[in-house]
């Protein structure tokens, strides 16, 4: 595992530009209540730097890069979320955008290790959350929120499943991921309160922190994407390659043992067929 003081020195350089835009955010502060591009420009900041921040880790077509590029287009999408939701009456559409960042994300973290105990609470806690907001939802929002809130949890839930715990095989990056998941619901839960239950007192300092909280721990998981990438192929053609030798040694093993049976077939063949002359001419000769 790559040590705390190595993962500093390579990363953190690449995460100024995001820490400084998000020290500009909360320093002018701008209230929700008074939208503008200027303010949508400020909220914005921060996730234009994480794209910056993983196209700094290297991006191509090739398989290797696929989860850096599903990242990518998470992080695209969150941005237009966050530009849409600077005005109110575009919420809808902010939450459309922020469903197929979600969407995204979900197929970056894959389906590998599904963990399904962890759907329990997860989804329960999901169920729960939406039925208290539900009946105070009207129109396409009664469909919206629960759809929405499917896909969050989702993302949630691969998020964690991801973190290889039970083999002591984890990295950091995983973590990062899982904690910036798990941020991102508490974000969006907030935002589902304040906007159709009743207002959180302190709400816009919530929702960002937990919500830059949790784009910066998902794009830090591309920092190592490639490399496992690529010892994951190197494992799956160790594999494949022992079970190709493994194949053909049997195959000898059954070839040698098939002429071994011949050979003693016809020894045995031999020996009746001289039997059988040395009874012919006897019996000849008598």
């Amino acid at each position: 595992m790559t040590s705390p003081s190595r993962v500093l020195k390579s990363v953190g350089p690449k995460l100024v530009p995001f820490f400084k835009s998000v020290a500009v955010y909360f320093v002018l502060f701008i209230p929700v209540d008074k939208p503008s591009v200027w303010a949508m420009f400020v909220k914005c900041a921060p996730i234009l730097s994480l794209m910056v921040f993983v196209l700094l880790h290297g991006m191509s077509l090739g398989d290797e890069y696929m989860f850096s590029r599903r990242i990518l287009i998470g992080l695209i999408f969150s941005c237009l979320g966050d530009a849409l939701l600077v005005w109110p009456h575009y919420f809808l559409h902010g939450m459309g955008a922020f469903s197929v960042a979600q969407v995204f994300y979900i197929k970056a973290f894959g389906f590998e290790s599904l963990k399904p105990l962890l759907t329990v609470p997860l989804y329960g806690g999901a169920l729960y959350v939406v039925s208290i907001l539900l009946p105070h939802t009207s129109d396409v929002y009664t469909i919206g929120v629960p759809v929405y809130g499917v896909l969050l949890t989702t993302m949630v839930w691969r998020a964690i499943a991801r973190v290889r715990f039970s083999r002591n095989q984890w990295t950091w990056t995983e973590i990062c991921s899982c904690i910036g998941g798990m941020f991102f619901a508490i974000s969006d839960g907030i935002i589902g309160f304040d906007r159709f239950l009743q207002t959180v007192p302190y709400s816009q300092l919530l929702i960002m922190t937990t919500y830059y909280m949790a784009q910066v721990g998902i794009a830090l998981s591309v920092v190592d994407s490639s490399s496992v990438y690529k010892l994951s192929l190197q494992s799956q053609l160790k594999a494949e390659t022992d079970d190709t030798v493994s194949s053909i040694i049997a195959g000898m093993n059954v070839s040698s043992d098939t002429d071994e049976a011949f050979v003693s077939k016809a020894k045995w063949n031999s020996h009746d067929v001289r039997e059988q002359v040395a009874v012919h001419q006897h019996s000849k000769h008598d």
